[in-house]
């Protein structure tokens, strides 16, 4: 009898070992490739498809959902805690003055919404985040980044308390911001690679007047700063308006490489843009990405990927938002 009953227990104990390991995965998974094949197959399509027909509509969104990119994973993880709105007892990180600029948040519904009415509670927002940021690069004739994985959750709160400290200010040094990056694992190469996004982004003139008044930083080519004393008139503007000027006025919704030759011919618009052509720790990346705009694609689409995967939640940790702006109800 010893010998029958010992087939049922070796048996039973095995599937014991299997469920405890299958537990330990799930609650430890690791962000993959086309991670929504079986669950939701034309998620990244359904994606893709919207983030299209929003650049068509409102050509500034394609903007926004890379610096939606940036935001997002640069405090604690990219899980889209930047999209919650304040209810439910979370503060929004939208209310931090580093969020100063910010919009289009409201078509982040529209996407989500397409892929709630093709796979219910299956598409994270974090994804939607990685992948828009993916897809809105494409629009603005940036690089195609293939190798986006996903597999993130979203949080159950927000780190509004956090923004100020760990989103870059527009004063910070460069040591500052080569520092914040490393401690996510994004090298120096890449991190250069990454300020170039500020190629389609444009400044607030409150965050470069200090730069104009009440003298001209002598860091500025004189003819430039001219300019931007006509986009920016007063040294005390009103941070109400919508006073601002563009980072690259050459092609200023590209991703490419013009600003890299902006900066090196001191017409960057913060004082970090002068040390990023100046310090001798990132002046070779410059140089480099200035004379060759495929170099620059190649780097940058290196530092989306790092950047992306900056501690993402995964398998059982936090969830999956019906709503983009709210955490779920209990």
């Amino acid at each position: 009898m010893a010998n029958a009953k010992m087939p049922f227990c070796l048996l039973a104990f095995f599937c014991l070992l299997l469920q405890l390991f299958s537990i330990f995965h799930i609650g430890n998974a690791e962000l993959e490739m086309n991670y929504y094949r079986e669950s939701c197959p034309r998620a990244e399509e359904i994606i893709r498809q919207q983030v299209e027909t929003l650049y068509y509509k409102h050509g500034n969104t394609a903007v926004s959902w890379l610096r939606n990119l940036f935001h997002d994973c640069v405090v604690k993880s990219c899980d889209a805690s930047l999209l919650l709105e304040t209810a439910r007892g979370v503060e929004s990180e939208q209310k931090s003055t580093r969020s100063f600029g910010m919009r289009n948040f409201k078509y982040v519904k529209v996407i989500k919404d397409a892929l709630e009415k093709e796979c219910p509670s299956t598409v994270s927002c974090a994804d939607i985040v990685a992948l828009s940021a993916r897809d809105g690069i494409v629009m603005l004739k940036g690089p195609k980044i293939d190798m986006i994985k996903t597999g993130r959750r979203d949080s159950r709160g927000s780190y509004l308390s956090d923004v100020e400290t760990l989103v870059p200010n527009h004063n910070d040094s460069l040591s500052s911001v080569l520092s914040n990056f490393n401690s996510m694992g994004i090298d120096v190469e890449a991190t250069v690679a990454l300020l170039g996004a500020h190629s389609v982004g444009r400044v607030h003139c409150v965050n470069l007047v200090h730069r104009l008044y009440p003298t001209i930083d002598p860091t500025l080519d004189p003819d430039y700063a001219l300019y931007l004393k006509n986009r920016c008139p007063s040294p005390n503007p009103d941070p109400n308006a919508v006073l601002y000027s563009r980072n690259d006025r050459e092609t200023p919704m590209v991703v490419d490489n013009m600003y890299y030759k902006n900066i090196m011919a001191h017409k960057g618009l913060l004082v970090i843009d002068d040390e990023l052509a100046s310090d001798p720790r990132t002046a070779p990346f410059v140089a480099k990405m200035a004379a060759d705009n495929g170099y620059f694609h190649e780097q940058f689409s290196r530092g989306v990927r790092l950047l992306s995967e900056t501690n993402p939640l995964t398998g059982d940790q936090g969830e999956i938002r019906k709503d983009c702006r709210y955490v779920n109800s209990k």
